[in-house]
């Protein structure tokens, strides 16, 4: 389920450059000691920091960059030092180190302490400045500088002590000599101290954004807040956001330090940390803060996601099992808190992988859940030592594995994704197991790893071989949403909660099976209170798209009903086919359609295998209108700081995207089944592959009808068409009298003229003829060979010139059985005359009609005559 790319590699990257030069200063072929290479810290531009054992027995500092893939030395100590905290400032000039005391019987750092802050100048290598000397751990950090204020140059260091408090440093240098940058007036370094937090219990520090947040804990109201921190590139700073938050008592007996650095010389043991916290953070304006709760009764792992921006808070329960060894019961677990995409995995070694979808927190069947035999994971994430690496700007987070040195890019396996969908055949039995699983598997795929071609062929293929749908969903409606969803979502972030994301809302009834998953509960807190402050307020950037979404968030879950339900347009649809006269409405709908339809049409013109959009289709047509009409008013009524024009164009897009998924997914089963345009006559029967397909778009039409949603003009015909060569015919016009199939004017003039006059098709021309409404009916008529057809036309002839001629001529007939008729002999000459003299003022309606036997209507013209005069009977 989960896999782990190397991204880097100590020993490949580092230690064997490392041996060359150390046989390179020695002059041996070939250096056989150990340098014992270590991770001190990672820098904002992804420098890695490390140190080693030379050949002469110090230590030595260096970096790695990842862009040139190359190791260079900072500097090297005189002797063999523990080095538990390092930073470089972005001019590699400083360098700042926290050297921890000796305590494996080696020389002891003087004057004895617990940690020794220096300050070096290493361009070149020259003065050192005693920052601390103090019996508790220390932290440095270089801020980031700004590389365009070149007047006066400055370095800003972080200094953050396990006393709890965080000071800043301003170090102003000064170049001498063209090239040597040092120190400006180092005795006075003290002065420029600056104090930005104290008394916290926790902080973490984010280089990527350059922001410190820190917790701390009120005694008296037993209450814990964090604050983060900003700073600017000028080097000021402010406290931008502070959050309440409900932790257990005393969670940290020792001050906690979260992305500063690794401190090889002080490692916690797992029973002495009680919680573990990490606050992560998205561009988009996403916060979240996620921490874990002491274990308490071996039984279930309890930890908590904190999501600023939607202002609420989700609290979880997952099962460890009864199966734990008495090493295991002792011992505190923690999970790792790994962000990939929008994604939240915690992970706990041997237990449990559960994929949080933060997107969509509603239900539990949106997000996976692994544990015992099915959580499959890659090897590498079995080490007990994995440190996660997060950057904002990074659309997932690294793994760090302190022991062997390697950093690692996890990343979701769709294959295995894909393996659960078809390993999982839907039942109509609703499973508690199965159904969530597959639900929140197939939006993974869709929503998350949407945008690989090749994988929604996959799923477009396993839709269309599984022919049974769940019990507590419809895949085909999961497929179709999720991916409107994931298209809308990549054009403007403010759409999560107002677009349709799941069929599973437009239930009347929620399934008990998605309520529910098995290992796993949930309880949900809404308004946990985040305070913005300082300039936060006026921002750009993530503070202020943090504050609009949780302001937006608010202003959602007060209104009833946020998120568009396309089943709730079915009244406003049927009001609307009612109507049988244009109006207004009817032309507002139908400029919505234009605007869609001239969008479809700009994409994929060379894709031709299925032939839709080629007719027109007055119903669906209908629909597309209105579907962009309430879908329009529904986001200017929730989002309109997006604009009447921005709405505008998502709207007609999301619709236009509609119809294109639709198609692409016939064209995607037709080069399946590798379908040609035989498919379209009537003449012959279908194959099974056809049958296949046919099933398949009856499918289709069936979620979209329980969605309430159009489908691609000539849909229905092409339905039609692999509907009369695959169904018996009594079948066929079932479906026709029960509304599944309807009767296109396209369809039915197809099977007018491409059928023969054999008893069967005789049988189904006349049961189609009775099925159509009248005016259709007078169309088709013209276009059938038969006898009864041109009966019906000679009828319709007559009846019609003569009505016209009693209106401009005033002559009427009446009827045999009417009073006061008097029977008046025609010879036929004046009757020809007068038939003669209307028919030249008539259109000729059999003119361009190759089918009409002009012979048989003649004669047949002069017997309806005669009936009505009253010289003959019918």
């Amino acid at each position: 389920m989960l896999h782990l790319n190397l991204k880097f590699d100590l020993h490949r990257d580092v230690a064997c450059d490392l041996l060359r030069k150390e046989a390179s200063v020695c002059r041996v072929q070939e250096y056989s000691g150990a340098v014992d290479t270590r991770i001190l810290n990672i820098e904002r531009d992804g420098g890695i920091l490390f140190s080693w054992k030379g050949a002469t027995g110090t230590t030595r500092i260096g970096k790695y960059d990842p862009n040139t893939k190359q190791n260079k030395l900072l500097y090297t100590f005189d002797k063999q030092v523990c080095v538990s905290s390092c930073s470089l400032n972005k001019e590699e000039t400083l360098l700042a180190v926290s050297l921890a005391q000796n305590t494996r019987g080696e020389e002891c750092l003087k004057p004895i302490s617990k940690c020794l802050t220096l300050l070096i100048e290493i361009h070149p290598i020259s003065n050192t400045k005693v920052l601390k000397a103090v019996d508790c751990r220390v932290k440095v950090q270089f801020l980031n500088s700004d590389t365009d204020r070149r007047s006066v140059l400055e370095s800003h260091l972080l200094l953050l002590t396990e006393d709890g408090y965080v000071d800043l440093y301003h170090v102003l240098l000064t170049r001498q000599e063209g090239y040597r940058v040092v120190m400006a007036n180092p005795e006075r370094l003290s002065r420029t101290v600056e104090r930005i937090v104290e008394d916290f219990c926790w902080v973490q520090w984010d280089g990527h954004t350059q922001r410190l947040y820190c917790l701390t804990h009120n005694v008296t109201q037993d209450k814990f807040l964090m604050r983060c921190v900003q700073f600017y590139l000028n080097h000021n700073c402010e406290t931008v956001l502070e959050l309440p938050l409900e932790l257990p008592a005393n969670p940290f007996r020792t001050v906690k330090f979260v992305n500063l650095g690794f401190d090889h010389y002080h490692m916690e043991r797992p029973e002495q940390e009680l919680v573990k916290m990490e606050v992560l953070t998205n561009r988009t304006g996403s916060m979240f803060v996620c921490y874990s709760q002491p274990l308490r009764d071996n039984q279930n792992l309890i930890y908590t996601v904190v999501s600023v921006h939607k202002d609420c808070s989700k609290t979880f329960r997952a099962s460890l099992g009864s199966e734990q060894s008495p090493q295991q019961k002792a011992t505190q677990l923690h999970p790792l808190f790994i962000p990939i995409g929008y994604y939240i995995l915690v992970y706990l070694q041997g237990y449990f992988l559960h994929c949080i979808n933060t997107r969509q927190q509603e239900m539990l069947c949106h997000s996976l859940f692994f544990s015992g035999p099915d959580l499959h994971l890659d090897p590498q994430c079995q080490s007990a030592n994995m440190t996660v690496l997060h950057a904002e700007e990074e659309s997932s987070a690294s793994l760090l594995d302190l022991a062997s040195g390697r950093i690692y890019t996890p990343e979701l396996s769709p294959a295995y994704l894909l393996q659960m969908l078809q390993s999982d055949t839907p039942s109509r039995c609703c499973s508690s197991k199965t159904d969530p699983q597959c639900l929140a598997a197939l939006h993974c795929l869709l929503v998350y790893m949407g945008n690989d071609p090749t994988l929604e062929l996959k799923i477009i293929e396993w839709l269309c071989d599984n022919v049974k749908a769940f019990e507590s969903f419809d895949q085909i409606q999961e497929f179709i949403l999720a991916s409107l969803y994931r298209i809308s979502y990549e054009k403007s972030f403010s759409l999560d909660k107002v677009l349709p994301y799941s069929s599973v809302f437009d239930k009347k009834e929620m399934p008990k099976c998605l309520l529910e998953v098995p290992g796993v509960l949930c309880t949900t807190e809404l308004h946990i209170k985040p305070v913005f402050k300082g300039k936060s307020r006026s921002l750009q950037g993530f503070w202020s798209e943090l504050q609009w979404n949780t302001e937006r968030t608010k202003y959602l879950d007060a209104v009833p009903n946020p998120r568009y339900r396309t089943s709730h347009i079915q009244t406003d649809w049927d009001r609307l086919r009612s109507e049988r006269r244009p109006s207004s409405h009817m032309n507002h709908m139908e400029e919505n359609t234009k605007k869609v339809l001239s969008m479809v049409d700009t994409w994929c013109l060379d894709k031709k295998l299925v032939p839709l959009f080629q007719e027109e289709d007055h119903q669906q047509r209908a629909l597309i209108g209105l579907t962009v009409d309430k879908l329009r008013e529904h986001l200017s009524r929730h989002l309109p700081r997006l604009g009447k024009k921005k709405i505008d164009s998502l709207v007609v897009s999301y619709v236009a995207k509609l119809l294109e998924l639709i198609r692409h997914m016939l064209e995607s089963v037709w080069l399946k089944y590798k379908l040609g345009p035989h498919v379209l006559s009537l003449k012959q029967q279908g194959s099974p592959a056809e049958w296949s397909v046919f099933h398949f778009m009856f499918r289709i039409l069936e979620a979209t009808k329980g969605l309430c949603l159009p489908l691609p003009p000539g849909y229905h015909t092409l339905l039609a068409v692999f509907a009369v060569r695959c169904l018996p015919h009594h079948t066929f016009l079932q479906y026709i009298d029960q509304g599944i199939l309807q009767l296109t004017e396209t369809f039915v003039s197809r099977l007018m003229t491409d059928l023969d006059n054999s008893d069967a098709n005789e049988r189904l021309k006349f049961s189609i003829l009775k099925r159509l409404p009248e005016p259709m009916e007078k169309t088709i008529y013209h276009m059938w060979d038969h006898p009864v057809s041109s009966a019906s036309i000679s009828r319709d002839y007559v009846r019609t010139l003569l009505e016209k001629h009693n209106k401009n001529k005033g002559f009427a007939f009446t009827g045999r059985d009417k009073p006061g008729f008097r029977p008046e002999f025609l010879p036929l000459t004046y009757l020809a005359k007068i038939l003669s003299d209307i028919e030249e003022q008539a259109l000729d309606p059999f003119e361009e009609q190759e089918n009409v036997d002009a012979r048989f209507v003649e004669e047949t013209a002069l017997k309806q005559t005669l009936v009505l005069l009253g010289f003959e009977e019918k």
